[in-house]
């Protein structure tokens, strides 16, 4: 097997999302990769399609580095808010925000919600690409709540406001290894694993 087929980057410059899927997939003969691997790639435009928008970036790491490309994308849906923000998440609150800053905007919009309004589910789509076009889908879920403020110092994102259903701590107040065992992303790996290990195998091009 060459090193190229044994190569895995993925589409994302998050260090806590890169360091959360080197946890996930730790078992396999891959080297995993950031998007430094491919300088001056600019990923394509997301839309409101979880599956469209994973599968799109995927394809262009995969094509534009000639190996393996994983790629996620992933929402927090808020009954409250209609179900969003959504596959615009990451975006939610407006351009140039941070994470701390989206938490806020997300927090200010559902001031005064209550019981069922504050009911959530974060949702996480991973596509697998191949050079030649191949890509493999995946769906995680992963269903709780919004707290009333920020608990936590742990994970990324809305992680501090987030209590995943039956657990009394926010997902930035659990282990790596805990929010992996409970996590959208993490349940959204684990169905991908068996795909990802026959294309590492060569029975899968």
């Amino acid at each position: 097997m060459s090193q190229a087929s044994r190569e895995l980057i993925v589409a994302t410059s998050n260090p806590g999302k890169l360091r959360e899927i080197r946890g996930l997939l730790g078992e396999l003969p891959v080297e995993l990769r950031g998007l430094e691997r491919v300088p001056g790639l600019v990923l394509p435009e997301e839309g409101d399609d979880y599956a469209v928008n994973a599968a799109a970036k995927a394809l262009a790491v995969a094509r534009a580095a000639g190996c393996l490309a994983l790629a996620d994308d992933s929402g927090l849906e808020v009954a409250g808010l209609g179900g969003a923000p959504g596959p615009r998440s990451a975006r939610f609150g407006g351009p140039g925000l941070n994470d701390l800053d989206r938490v806020r905007a997300l927090l200010a919009a559902l001031a005064g919600a209550t019981g069922a309004a504050r009911a959530a589910r974060f949702v996480c789509v991973f596509a697998l690409a191949t050079p030649q076009g191949r890509v493999v889908t995946t769906r995680g879920e992963c269903r709780g709540r919004i707290l009333e403020a920020s608990r936590g110092t742990g994970g990324f994102g809305y992680d501090p406001i987030f209590v995943a259903a039956g657990m009394q701590v926010s997902f930035a107040e659990l282990s790596e290894a805990e929010k992996s065992r409970l996590s959208h992303r993490g349940n959204a790996v684990r169905a991908l694993i068996p795909e990802l290990r026959r294309v590492v195998e060569g029975t899968l091009v």
